[in-house]
This record gives C-alpha cells, sequence and structure tokens, in this order.
C-alpha cells in the first residue's frame, strides 16, 4: 500500500459502505482522515471503528446534512477554519434511486430534486467552496464517486417534475458528477489540482443497494488508485469503470452541455463564477 503520510483527505458520507472502508484504508496508509457525516451518533461510532481499525489517531469528524445547501457552506467553512491543509477531496456522499422515499419525488429543504441535490449539488458547491485550501496544498486530488448509471440531462426539466423516477434522478445527478468532473479539470488546468471520476464497483453491498454483485474491497482498490497512483497514469478529468478509463454517456463531452450545467449549478448554489 502506498504512504499517505502527511496527506489530510476528507470523505464525505464515510459513516457507511464504500466511505467507511475507504477512511479505513486511507487510515492505515498513514493519512490524516477527516470523516464527514449526516449522523451524530454515527459519525462517533464511525470515528471510533476507524481508529481502532487502523491504529490511528489522526481521524477527525464533521457534520452536515448534504441536502441542505447553508449547511455545505458550514462544512466547508469549518474545514477551512480547521485544517491548514487538504490533499485529497472524496466526494462520496449520496443516495440510491430507492432510498430514501422508495423512489418517489422528492425535494430538499432548498426546493430542488433531492437526488440531484444530494448527489451532485452538494458536492459542486463543496468542491467549490474548498478550492482555495485545495490550490494552496497542491498538489491535490478531487474525486467524485459517480456510477455507470448515467442519463443525459433534459435542461427543459433538471428537476424532473414530469416523467419522474428514482432511477431516471439517481442516473442523471451522476452523468452531472462526471460532467462537473470533466469542466472543472479544464478550469483547473495548471495549479496542481487534478479531477477524476470514478464507477468504483457494480452494486456493492451498501444501504442503497438490494442485490450486491460485488465486493466493498473492489471499490476501495479502485477509489485508492486515484488516490495513490502516479497523476501522469490516471490523468485528470477522467473518468473510470473500477481500475480502468471508460467513456461516460455522451453528453459529458458535449463543452455547451457542460457550461450549461455550471451556470445552472452556480445559479442554483448561489456561488459565483470561478474566475
Amino acid at each position: 500500500m502506498a504512504s499517505l503520510d502527511g496527506q489530510v483527505v476528507l470523505v464525505t458520507g464515510a459513516t457507511d459502505g464504500l466511505g467507511r472502508a475507504l477512511a479505513v484504508s486511507l487510515a492505515e496508509a498513514g493519512a490524516t482522515v477527516l470523516i464527514h457525516g449526516r449522523d451524530a451518533g454515527r459519525i462517533t461510532g464511525t470515528t471510533e471503528d476507524v481508529r481502532a481499525m487502523s491504529d490511528s489517531d489522526q481521524v477527525r469528524s464533521y457534520q452536515a446534512d448534504l441536502s441542505v445547501l447553508a449547511q455545505v457552506r458550514t462544512l466547508a467553512a469549518q474545514v477551512t477554519e480547521a485544517e491548514p491543509q487538504l490533499d485529497v477531496l472524496v466526494n462520496n456522499a449520496g443516495i440510491g434511486s430507492t432510498v430514501p422515499g422508495g423512489g418517489a419525488r422528492q425535494e430538499s429543504s432548498d426546493g430542488y430534486e433531492l437526488r440531484f441535490a444530494v448527489n451532485y449539488l452538494a458536492g459542486f458547491a463543496l468542491t467549490r467552496l474548498l478550492l482555495p485550501l485545495l490550490t494552496s496544498s497542491a498538489p491535490s486530488r478531487i474525486i467524485n464517486v459517480s456510477s455507470a448509471g448515467q442519463q443525459a440531462i433534459d435542461f427543459d426539466d433538471v428537476m424532473l417534475t414530469a416523467g419522474y423516477s428514482g432511477v431516471r434522478a439517481y442516473c442523471q445527478s451522476k452523468l452531472a458528477q462526471i460532467m462537473f468532473t470533466i469542466d472543472l479539470a479544464r478550469r483547473l488546468h495548471g495549479t496542481g489540482v487534478t479531477v477524476n471520476a470514478l464507477h468504483p464497483a457494480t452494486f456493492m453491498p451498501t444501504k442503497i443497494v438490494a442485490s450486491p454483485a460485488s465486493t466493498i474491497a473492489e471499490g476501495v482498490a479502485a477509489t485508492m488508485r486515484l488516490i495513490t497512483a502516479p497523476v501522469s497514469e490516471v490523468g485528470t478529468g477522467r473518468y473510470y469503470n473500477g481500475l480502468r478509463g471508460a467513456r461516460a454517456d455522451a453528453q459529458a463531452y458535449d463543452g455547451s452541455a457542460r457550461e450549461r450545467l455550471r451556470e445552472l449549478s452556480e445559479k442554483l448554489t448561489g456561488l459565483p463564477p470561478l474566475g
């Protein structure tokens, strides 16, 4: 295992599934791990477990409900204030096509379709708000945990007020992550900050998967590779299916669609254009 001594890594959604297992692997590799979660009790339990399993005391925690943009802002402010450096941001937190709500359409407290809000907008906002810290810590990396399940964004009805399905909402939010990855990587060229997205493994045994088809260990291995492998090997602005480079939905490679998504995302999150 590659050493991550001296590295600080923030993992969102780290109290379950891939995020939790990844936190253990990161701590075992010597990283200072920042565990994010929504529930205070689960955060405390996870932090204690990661420390015990990795024999590391370099584990800290942060709490935020990523369905609430105000809490995303607070999380970014807390990390920026408390952490002198941030070498890796792993945007892992997300919800599935049927959990929560059984696949029914739901809205966040900000009035946005819930899967788009949690799976995409929260990561977009958190990344943008942490960019100054990531840039000052360069070389640094951003990893967006996406999915092979993707569907083109309908810009006439991004919030899916008509023809809604949980699967459609989930797949749209995951493609949005990849479009953001490609767009941001190009805009960060020359800064030393790289951005990649991946489908870590198919149907891992997590709380949002009913019928697992792969292991958490496979997902951890794929994600750790993007964290530890030389940049010359993994590049930036790429999408991976497990350990292999892959092609995303065609819309991801449409520059005008990416620009449209960026402008919409800035409007919905209240963030200014990236200079």
